[in-house]
């Protein structure tokens, strides 16, 4: 066989592939739910539906960007995230209803909106709903094979190693860690207000992004956490290449154009900071207890053996991809709420006095520095009134992330729909959030009360409520979340008064998560 005869067969052997992947499978397994009457808009080769979500996208924005002027107000701006962010699930679901078919590249996906079955799918227990396998390969390099893109046997083992360390009780003893990072940031805060006058405008979005890098290395990396922080700055890197890139094109992330050269280089250099932090760990003499040590620990028990590591997951990479997740949902979540939030506050000022007035009233009107590190960790629990529910509604308004999202591994019935093994399913989080049906006429608008009586009070179904997802892969991380997010807030509370800035622009994007997409800018003075 000459080279002419190999090339042609090579050539030949990559076009069935195509061929199955983009044609073949798909369509079997969108008619198989064809055949149960769901149906969705009709994809193309190769791209799927993602022309048509762009051309979607930039007529709505076409239109919002006519409106925008008309509204400088942010106390009556909708918060609807679907119809800026999202403006196709709108239109598919008013057109094919509340459950629907459409692909990305060659992932097929069945979007649920029906709080029913949404029901049925976050309580579902079985390991045969995991997570999509685009997850470890297409954004591999940011989550690798961890705990959030794991499915399966392995995901049960790294959840069992991983979620202790984040209960209640654990959490708590992080509170004065927690309190003297955000103190060292809010004085950096009083500085810039000292030097440049009485009032002076801060771009809170970027400091927030980096206190929370601070404290998620310092409670759960310990005393290395110096070198986890560098890893954050290149995280972010690699989330900005990432969320530029659609999931599902069969051959794209091997192209070795620009973008996919740094998001190479940005990977290797990530794993690498991240196993010299696990060989210095490995090689100290310590008593820390912190979450890198537990990861380690759980380590040594993750073999081939125990039938739960594939031929391609080492016990180093199970270390590193899950520093790595921690890493980036540790911190970015909790910092983009604190934004959020802090927007929220600056705009409706009657809430921010509230809130400010139940702190103090927790506090004490003594040192805050000393009064919240003597009484923080009750005072934690007590925080259940005008902060929390400001928290409760910010995450309603603007959740970090925006899709619950699972696949069948394994043919499963959910409320006599049988879905096939290789769908994937895709919850919308705001769609859910945003229900004026479930949640009434204002939904679209900023209003803590309605977590007055909490969540049970809130809205006709309490799963509708998922900042943190639901079920059995809820995040584990939800508790360190709310108890940084209650001392990040408390602190800025007792410390300034502020209102937003007339450069503010209101602009949501969505970078993997939710994002002030040209950063929060406030007016401050201290108190």
């Amino acid at each position: 066989m000459n080279a002419v005869q190999v090339f042609l067969g090579a050539i030949l052997v990559v076009l069935v592939y195509l061929f199955n992947v983009m044609v073949l499978r798909p369509r079997s397994l969108r008619a198989k739910l064809h055949r149960q009457g769901i149906h969705g808009p009709s994809p193309h080769f190769y791209f799927g539906n993602i022309p048509e979500m762009k051309t979607i996208l930039l007529q709505s924005h076409s239109t919002q960007g006519k409106d925008k002027d008309k509204d400088r107000d942010i106390v009556s701006v909708s918060h609807n995230l679907t119809s800026t962010l999202f403006p196709h699930i709108q239109k598919w679901r008013n057109q094919y209803g509340p459950m629907y078919l459409f692909s990305s590249g060659s992932i097929q996906w069945l979007l649920v909106s029906d709080i029913e079955m949404v029901k049925e799918i976050l309580m579902n227990t079985s390991l045969d709903l995991g997570k999509p396998s685009y997850l470890s390969k297409d954004m591999g390099p940011l989550l690798g094979e961890g705990i959030l893109s794991s499915s399966g046997t392995i995901w049960a083992h790294q959840r069992k190693i991983i979620a202790p360390e984040l209960y209640l009780d654990k959490v708590k003893a992080m509170v004065n860690l927690i309190v003297d990072s955000t103190n060292t940031k809010l004085r950096s805060w009083e500085a810039r207000l000292e030097s440049k006058g009485v009032v002076s405008e801060i771009r809170v979005d970027e400091d927030l992004r980096s206190l929370s890098a601070d404290i998620i290395a310092r409670t759960c990396f310990g005393s290395n956490y110096t070198e986890g922080k560098e890893i954050f700055t290149m995280l972010r890197d690699l989330q900005k290449i990432l969320s530029n890139k659609h999931a599902g094109i069969p051959g794209f992330r091997y192209l070795p154009n620009k973008s996919n050269r740094q998001m190479w280089k940005l990977e290797k250099e990530i794993n690498s900071k991240i196993s010299k932090l696990i060989k210095q760990r490995q090689e100290e003499t310590h008593d820390e207890q912190d979450l890198l040590q537990m990861i380690l620990e759980g380590a040594k028990n993750y073999e081939v053996s125990d039938g739960l590591l594939s031929n391609s997951v080492s016990r180093e990479r199970f270390m590193v991809d899950n520093c790595k997740n921690i890493f980036f949902a540790g911190h970015e979540t909790t910092a983009t709420t604190a934004s959020w939030c802090l927007m929220l506050l600056a705009s409706n000022q009657d809430w921010q006095d509230l809130a400010r007035a139940e702190v103090l009233e927790v506090c004490g009107n003594g040192d805050p520095d000393a009064s919240m590190l003597r009484n923080m960790k009750t005072s934690i629990k007590m925080l259940h009134l005008h902060l929390t529910m400001v928290i409760q509604e910010t995450l309603r308004l603007y959740p970090p992330a925006v899709f619950v999202i699972r696949t069948a591994l394994k043919d499963i019935n959910l409320k006599g729909i049988l879905i096939p093994k290789g769908m994937n399913i895709q919850i919308p989080i705001p769609v859910l959030q945003q229900d004026p049906q479930l949640w009434g006429p204002d939904a679209y608008k900023f209003n803590p009360e309605r977590f007055a009586n909490g969540v049970l009070g809130a809205c006709k179904s309490p799963l509708a409520y998922m900042p943190f997802g639901q079920g059995a892969r809820v995040c584990a991380g939800q508790h360190l979340a709310m108890a940084e997010l209650k001392v990040i807030l408390s602190l800025i509370l007792l410390k300034f008064r502020f209102s937003l800035s007339s450069s503010y622009s209101h602009s949501p994007a969505f970078r993997l998560v939710v994002q002030p997409g040209q950063g929060v800018v406030l007016k401050m003075s201290k108190i």
